[in-house]
């Protein structure tokens, strides 16, 4: 398969040509965004998010611009969001009382109503991930509660890594769906 036909298949949603530019293009980006990040997880996420991003908007692109370098641009704006968003998130925990130097001690441990908050979120979460296909609701399973990584998976399943990757991918996305529905 060539990028422009996989291009213009991907527009017709069709997934095996998802799978062909993710895989064509995966060193690419998250290699520039491991430059950036100096950190593997965090360019593998940002990396994930962004064809993610790319690929809900696939019909945007114009064909007279290099896909590589619309991916690159568009992994570039994502790593720049995270950055941005951490830079707010940082900011918004500084208040009047640090300004006047006067520190909380904020104790650590969960109270009894924090407990039972996570039990019943977690227990929503595993509804919903329950609504997912199985083969979704196994790399869930292993990537965030058996926390193995996408080697890992890749040997478990019996599956190649960018497919693991992309599996994992589409199970978030659909995941997010479903909780978003039920808002």
């Amino acid at each position: 398969m060539e990028v422009n036909d996989a291009i213009q298949k991907a527009k017709e949603n069709d997934q095996i040509a998802f799978n062909f530019l993710l895989h064509t293009f995966w060193n690419d980006v998250y290699g520039f965004l491991m430059k950036r990040t100096r950190n593997e997880n965090d360019a593998e996420d940002i990396t994930i998010e962004a064809f993610s991003k790319a690929f809900e908007k696939i019909n945007t692109f114009d064909e007279s611009f290099k896909f590589k370098t619309w991916l690159i641009t568009i992994a570039k704006n994502t790593h720049s969001d995270s950055l941005r968003k951490q830079k707010i998130s940082l900011s918004n925990q500084t208040s009047e009382e640090d300004e006047k130097r006067v520190y909380w001690i904020q104790d650590e441990a969960p109270s009894p109503e924090d407990k039972l908050i996570t039990k019943q979120n977690l227990a929503e979460l595993l509804k919903d991930i329950k609504k997912l296909k199985p083969h979704y609701q196994q790399v869930i399973n292993l990537r965030y509660f058996q926390e193995l990584s996408y080697v890992e998976i890749s040997n478990e399943i019996e599956a190649p890594i960018n497919n693991v990757k992309i599996k994992l991918l589409r199970a978030k996305k659909l995941l997010a769906e479903i909780i978003l529905t039920k808002q």
